[in-house]
This record gives structure tokens, C-alpha cells and sequence, in this order.
């Protein structure tokens, strides 16, 4: 199977497009692990977290943690340089909450990512209910400051979805951190997980309306997948979880892109915990051949993201 690069002819409105037009070279993002905690795993609203969510944070898994942010992100860099020919970086605060934390603290840790040479933005995962009032005045420091995107975890739209794999927040609070952040001025990143429990594939397109209207910068679509040591599992195990198969799982992101206004940057498309954690699907571990599939199955039908928008 050939390797997936970006190009220009891509049906969609690739991240890595985006970032070569606007840096003129190969930009990668690194992954970094600040030691952060998270208010649905620290007693604040929970103690187990997500349903999904390992022990490192959900999506964490290859981050090197407790060495110090600029230490993180120089290791990085070496290792994407060369195996992508990087000459750019984005750093890339993945584990857990990273908005979960005083202003001064966030502060010095962002700085000192952006200190490192040939850093040349940040991107934030967090919650949307982790934004108070104090926090998004830095968050708007740091976006006119550099190239900037704040990740916020929506999953689903559906408030019984987000109460059954233990989210802390309804949806609701998503709506209002979107809207908060976007009239100061800040690129959001929505995660979305397809194939969650019990949702109908409606109601997961329906998501792509949802995120339109809510002017939506970015998006990551995330499969469903199973991790070791999760409560997921155990329902996995248990035989209460269907997960889709490959052919299910291309079909609904190509159906899910055709919603999207043409404009959305599109972060990821699928995703996987790591062969040593993953549990199921295993074809997930085949990033690339998924990567591919979507490709091929655009080009097949003859329609590209924001198809399904025109009259």
C-alpha cells in the first residue's frame, strides 16, 4: 500500500496542506506531556475519566513525560526531522487537560516550548469546561502572539452520548466555550469520535451541521477504539460494545467530510492507542491503508468535503 502524503489534489482540506502554504515547508507537530491532570480524573468531577481514556491521557500514548516542556519538544524534533524532513514545529500540548492550571504556570510552559528553535506555533487540547474568564485572556495572548489553535474535545453532540462515556460536561458547555473563544478571536479544533454507543449514523452526520453553525475552525475525526486498562474494555470484553469495521468506518468519515464546509481544516481522520495498548480494532494500527481507503473512496463517488453543502 502506498504511503499517504498530503497533496494539493486531496479531496479535503488537508491540516498539512494548510500549514505548508502558510510556513512555505514541511511543518510536524510534537506531541508534549506538561504534567497536567484532569478534573474528571482528580475527584473534581470524576475519578475514572472517559470510558476510553488510558493512563496516559487520551491519544498520549508515545509521549516521553516528566522531563522538562523544551527537553519534550527537542526530542521531537529530532525524531520528525528525520523521519518527515521537518524543518518547522508546532508544539503540541496533548496530555490530558492542558488549560488545567493557573494563568502563570500555563504561561511559563507555553513560553518555553515557543523558545525552542524552529517552533513556530502552539496547539492546546482541553476541555471545554476548563476555559474560565482568566485563562482565555492568555489563550488570546498566545494567539496574537504566534500560530495558535486551541483543541477542544466535543466526541459527540449528544448529551445522553457524553453521560454514557462519562464526558463531565454536557453539550451545551461545549456550545458556550466555542462561542466564548471564537469572539476573542481563537482558531478552535473540535474532536469528534464516530462509532460511539449507541448513536445512529444520523445522528453522527448530523454532528457535521452542528459543527458548521458553530463556525468551526478545525476538526479531528477519531474512531472508536479500545484500550487496555479502560472501563471500555471492559464492556468490550463483556460483548457490550459493537465497534464498525474498516469499509463501515471509511464510508461514514467520506459521508461526515461531504457535510463539512469546504473551509473547516481537517486535522486528523482517524487514530489509533499504539500496538502495545490497543486492544481493538486492529486494522486501525494501518493508519496509512485508512488514509488511503478515504482517498480512494472520494475519488470513487466524485465528491469532496462540502459536497453534500452544494445546491
Amino acid at each position: 500500500m502506498k504511503k499517504e502524503t498530503s497533496s494539493p489534489q486531496k479531496r479535503y482540506n488537508a491540516f498539512s496542506d494548510e500549514l505548508k502554504r502558510l510556513f512555505g515547508c514541511r511543518v510536524h507537530r510534537i506531541s508534549v506531556d506538561a504534567g497536567f491532570s484532569c478534573p474528571n480524573r482528580d475527584g473534581t468531577l470524576g475519578a475514572g475519566g472517559c470510558i476510553y481514556c488510558g493512563g496516559k491521557g487520551s491519544g498520549a500514548f508515545g509521549i516521553v513525560p516528566g522531563i522538562p516542556v523544551a527537553d519534550q519538544v527537542e526530542a521531537g524534533k529530532e525524531i520528525m526531522a528525520r523521519k518527515y524532513k521537518a524543518k518547522r514545529f508546532i508544539a503540541y500540548f496533548q496530555a490530558y487537560t492542558n488549560t488545567y492550571a493557573s494563568p502563570e504556570h500555563l504561561r511559563s510552559l507555553y513560553n518555553d516550548a515557543l523558545a525552542v528553535r524552529d517552533v513556530v506555533g502552539l496547539i492546546v487540547g482541553t476541555r471545554p469546561d476548563c476555559l474560565p474568564a482568566d485563562i482565555i485572556d492568555l489563550l488570546v495572548e498566545f494567539s496574537e502572539r504566534t500560530y495558535f489553535w486551541l483543541e477542544l474535545g466535543l466526541q459527540s453532540a449528544l448529551d445522553r452520548t457524553l453521560d454514557y462515556i462519562g464526558r463531565g460536561h454536557d453539550f451545551a458547555s461545549f456550545v458556550q466555550a466555542v462561542q466564548t473563544c471564537k469572539n476573542r478571536g481563537i482558531r478552535v479544533c473540535a474532536h469528534v469520535i464516530l462509532g460511539l454507543p449507541g448513536e445512529t449514523k444520523a445522528e453522527m452526520l448530523a454532528t457535521a451541521g452542528i459543527l458548521n453553525d458553530l463556525g468551526i475552525d478545525g476538526v479531528k475525526i477519531h474512531l472508536l477504539h479500545v484500550m487496555k486498562d479502560t472501563p471500555l474494555a471492559e464492556l468490550y470484553k463483556e460483548g457490550q460494545i459493537r465497534l464498525l469495521d474498516r469499509d463501515d468506518y471509511v464510508g461514514l468519515v467520506c459521508d461526515f467530510l461531504e457535510r463539512l464546509k469546504p473551509e473547516i481544516s481537517i486535522q486528523r481522520l482517524t487514530g489509533d492507542g499504539g500496538r502495545d495498548h490497543l486492544v481493538a480494532p486492529l486494522w486501525s494500527l494501518q493508519k496509512f491503508e485508512v488514509l488511503n481507503s478515504i482517498d480512494y473512496e472520494l475519488v470513487r463517488r466524485g465528491t469532496r468535503q462540502g459536497s453534500a453543502l452544494l445546491p
